[in-house]
């Protein structure tokens, strides 16, 4: 955008580091869209502390009275009524949805007229909406599905996320930008370790840890050099059941940590050997392109969309199964090194031609001034 003439809001219910992905790609995000001369504020209820990120740009709400699940906020929802009044809002754009956070930008947009660009970061997956509480079962018809008629453009972070969003029945443009990653610098890796196969994510019940649990187990005793290392926050109590469900089948070298920020994350994924996420679905899967920018070869199931994994031969893409988790875990882990970095190598190039922030940060810009003043169809958006 050549100059600052109006004003973009972003809305997300969190921005901490212990929150999802999207606290990291959303704050991102925005800070590539500022460098893009976009007049960005990002409006959130919690702030948590955000290694290495500038938050200038961030406004934070208290939740009011209701249950802290749906993130009830009048003084949101009245900052936001006002800055439409006002008449500088020219655009919303909102990142997940099933809490009042989510809903409040629809019905201001559809109020003050002004385009509505959402995205699901995941929400609208099968096995995310197959996965709902009883609160989502009323939330969605009476709040949430309401709100998202206003939507002008959708934001896909993949084409499986653009079906997901066909299939619910939305015929709105989508625009399909992937979530961008950062570059790391390369420092020396530690050798002195074994070999280690890292897992870095949530410690979910969706992240497939129920494969690799048993996967690990029918090939450790054939490869004594490696450990198996997973790092994560734990999610409601499932990470007890993975200790438990590893005492059970008499697991060997596999190590459970809490989660990592900042430095401590990026220097787990450089002294690892190999990255795995068998996860039953992803809308990205922000620690693969980590991982890949480590210069690190990945192991991912097909539940993410990271099919170009192959095709640049630079890691595997995966049927959802342990046979075929077990056996690609047994071709990469023969191999040697030289052959592993190589294939980290292509995947850290792949990062840095397609995935940089800069580069998504200018898709993005793009989607926006086309939505406000027309011309001609981006690419990358999609009508049909």
């Amino acid at each position: 955008m050549a100059q600052k003439a109006c004003r973009l809001i972003h809305t997300i219910p969190a921005v901490s580091e212990e929150a999802s992905g999207p606290s990291y790609s959303v704050v991102r995000l925005c800070g590539s869209l500022i460098d893009q001369n976009c007049d960005i504020t990002l409006v959130t209820l919690s702030n948590g502390l955000m290694a290495g990120q500038k938050m200038n740009f961030l406004k934070v709400f208290p939740s009011g009275l209701g249950p802290q699940r749906l993130g009830r906020s009048p003084l949101m929802r009245a900052w936001l009524e006002s800055e439409g009044r006002n008449g500088m809002l020219r655009l919303i754009h909102n990142h997940s949805i099933w809490m009042m956070p989510n809903v409040y930008p629809g019905w201001v947009a559809k109020k003050y007229k002004v385009p509505y660009v959402v995205s699901p970061r995941g929400a609208f997956s099968e096995w995310a909406m197959a996965s709902g509480s009883r609160i989502k079962s009323i939330f969605w018809p009476l709040m949430q599905r309401p709100s998202l008629e206003a939507v002008t453009c959708w934001h896909a972070t993949a084409e499986s996320e653009y079906r997901d969003i066909r299939r619910l029945g939305f015929r709105q443009p989508v625009a399909v930008i992937p979530n961008g990653v950062d570059i790391p610098e390369m420092p020396e890796k530690d050798e002195s370790q074994n070999h280690t196969l890292l897992f870095l994510g949530r410690i979910h019940p969706k992240k497939g840890l129920d494969m690799l649990l048993p996967a690990w187990k029918a090939i450790q005793d054939r490869f004594p050099s490696w450990r198996l290392r997973i790092v994560g926050p734990d999610n409601s109590g499932y990470l007890i059941k993975m200790h438990r469900f590893a005492s059970d089948l008499g697991l060997q070298r596999v190590e459970f940590y809490g989660p990592l920020y900042g430095k401590d994350k990026w220097t787990a994924y450089r002294n690892a050997d190999l990255f795995i996420l068998p996860s039953y679905s992803e809308n990205f899967g922000m620690a693969v392109a980590e991982a890949l920018a480590s210069g690190l070869p990945a192991i991912v199931s097909k539940g993410a969309p990271w099919e170009g994994l192959g095709a640049r031969n630079a890691g595997r893409w995966i049927d959802n199964n342990i046979d075929a988790l077990i056996g690609c875990l047994e071709e990469l882990m023969s191999c040697n090194s030289e052959t592993l970095d190589k294939m980290g190598q292509r995947g850290r190039m792949w990062m840095e031609q397609e995935y940089s922030w800069d580069k998504i940060g200018q898709k993005m810009a793009e989607t926006y001034q086309y939505l406000l003043n027309g011309g001609q169809l981006p690419p990358w958006v999609m009508e049909d």
